[in-house]
Parts: C-alpha cells; sequence; structure tokens
C-alpha cells in the first residue's frame, strides 16, 4: 500500500471511531445519548488502536501531524516526507468527518444545540481562554510525544504496541482531556472543521474558527517539545531546538498562568467591591 493511502486510511478509521463515539453522546435520539466522558475517551483510545493496527506495518501509523514532525525534529522521520503524511492525514480526517455525519443523518435535525454538533467534529474548550487552552494542548501533546518514546523504548508482544498506545490516548483524556477536548493532532480537528464547515448540517451554526488556530498551534509545539525533551532529558543530546522551544513553552507558560491570576484578582476585588 502506498504512503500517502495508509495515512489516509489510519486517520479516517480514527476520525471515524473517534468522533462517531462523540456523535453517539451528544446527538439526540442516540441509543448512547449522555454515556459521557469516560466513553468518549474509551472511544478515541480504540480509534488511535484500530487505526494503528490497519496501517502501522506500512508507514508507522503516524496519524497525526504533531507525531509526524516530532519524529522529524529528532531525526526519527525524513523531512522529506512530511508534506506528504500531514496531507494524507488531513485528508484522511476530512473523510472520516463525512462518514460520520453519513452515519447520524437523522440524528442532525433533531439536535438543536449547535454547540453538540460542532463537537462532533472539533474540540472546543471548557472555559474559553486561548492562551491558556493553547497550554492543555501543549501539555496533552507533549505527554503523547514522550509516552510513544516510552512505548518505543520497551519491548512488547508482537502486536502488543497499538493497544498501549491507545490507552495512553485514553489516560490523556480521562486525565487532561476535560480542558479543551484534548485535540492533540491538528488534522483530527482540522480536518473535521472543514469537513462541518462544508457539510449540509441542518442548523449547524458557525464552525468556531476564531479558535481553531489553537488546536494546531498547541499540538505543534508540545510534540516536537515532547520529541526533544526526550531526546534530551533521557539520552542527553541536547540540541538548539530543544533550548528554543524550551523558551518559548516558559514564555507561553508564564504569561498565560500571568493572565488567569490577573482574571482571578480582577474578579475578587469585583466581590469585595459589592460586599464593601
Amino acid at each position: 500500500m502506498p504512503e500517502f493511502l495508509a495515512e489516509v486510511i489510519g486517520t479516517m478509521i480514527l476520525i471515524i471511531l473517534g468522533g462517531g463515539v462523540v456523535g453517539g453522546v451528544v446527538l439526540k435520539k442516540s441509543k448512547a445519548e449522555d454515556a459521557g466522558w469516560v466513553v468518549i475517551t474509551i472511544g478515541w483510545g480504540l480509534g488511535v488502536t484500530m487505526g494503528v493496527y490497519a496501517v502501522g506495518s506500512f508507514t508507522g501509523a503516524h496519524i497525526n501531524p504533531a507525531v509526524t514532525l516530532g519524529f522529524a525534529a529528532v531525526g526519527e522521520f525524513p523531512w522529506s516526507k512530511v508534506p506528504m503524511y500531514i496531507s494524507a492525514q488531513m485528508v484522511g480526517a476530512f473523510i472520516g468527518a463525512v462518514v460520520v455525519f453519513l452515519n447520524y443523518l437523522p440524528h442532525w435535525k433533531e439536535t438543536k444545540d449547535q454547540g453538540a454538533k460542532l463537537a462532533v467534529f472539533s474540540t472546543d474548550p471548557a472555559v474559553r481562554s486561548p492562551f491558556s487552552n493553547l497550554v492543555s494542548e501543549i501539555i496533552g501533546t507533549f505527554i503523547l510525544l514522550m509516552g510513544l518514546m516510552f512505548i518505543g523504548a520497551n519491548e512488547f508482544t508482537e502486536g502488543l504496541n497499538p493497544l498501549i498506545v491507545g490507552l495512553l490516548i485514553v489516560a490523556i483524556g480521562m486525565s487532561l482531556g476535560g480542558a479543551t477536548g484534548y485535540a492533540i493532532n491538528p488534522a483530527r480537528d482540522l480536518g473535521p472543521r472543514i469537513a462541518h464547515a462544508l457539510l449540509p448540517i441542518p442548523g449547524k451554526g458557525g464552525s468556531d474558527w476564531k479558535y481553531s488556530w489553537v488546536p494546531i498551534v498547541g499540538p505543534i509545539l508540545g510534540g516536537v517539545y515532547g520529541a526533544v525533551f526526550y531526546r534530551a532529558i533521557f539520552l542527553g543530546e541536547y540540541s538548539v531546538l530543544f533550548w528554543v522551544l524550551s523558551a518559548i513553552i516558559a514564555v507561553i507558560l508564564f504569561g498565560a498562568t500571568s493572565a488567569e491570576l490577573k482574571k482571578g484578582n480582577t474578579i475578587a476585588d469585583n466581590v469585595e467591591k459589592k460586599i464593601s
């Protein structure tokens, strides 16, 4: 199988099962309606597992631009293939989102909540605060790439690796995903968001393009940093990129923390003034 087609199929499977479980939980009159966050995280984890099983022997099943860029940044993947892999991942994510749309055809008109419809396709934060949301996506994808490096450093029974990777996704979703819906994958968010914008979904509302940069920039920064951090701290292979990204992420963390603390102080001051 050509590598382009393999990444298309792997990412498509990821979105069909991942976006599909969200659709089942949030769309009205679905038999899985209101099944909850645990079901969603398990569905996404199994989606990754099946995607990796499907095409891992052909491409290593990156199915995520953050993984592709992270591996390339540390020399484990050729930069010459990066554009092709990312293009395939975007195409696969878009096709997967279309399949999810078709699977739930009668349910779109039954669902009045525009946010719920968008959630089937893309992520949105529980509390909208762009730079804090960016931090959450950086942390989640940092853990993803670090986890993949940990898994790669250990020997498992043949065929078990995809399941371990799926469990890593479940762990990230349960532990860190509540803040932003854990895109941790630019293609997973952008491809379906484009599908949402183009598909004739009844009463769908906007595609929230104002937020769309967060689940692109955050996973890229976090993914690349996770890979170079592993190489630096665990293997002693320090690079210029490691120090540059360390500085950039430190600035983002400081800025986001300062902004949230300032908001908290402002709220406290307003409450105190009302009381007095």
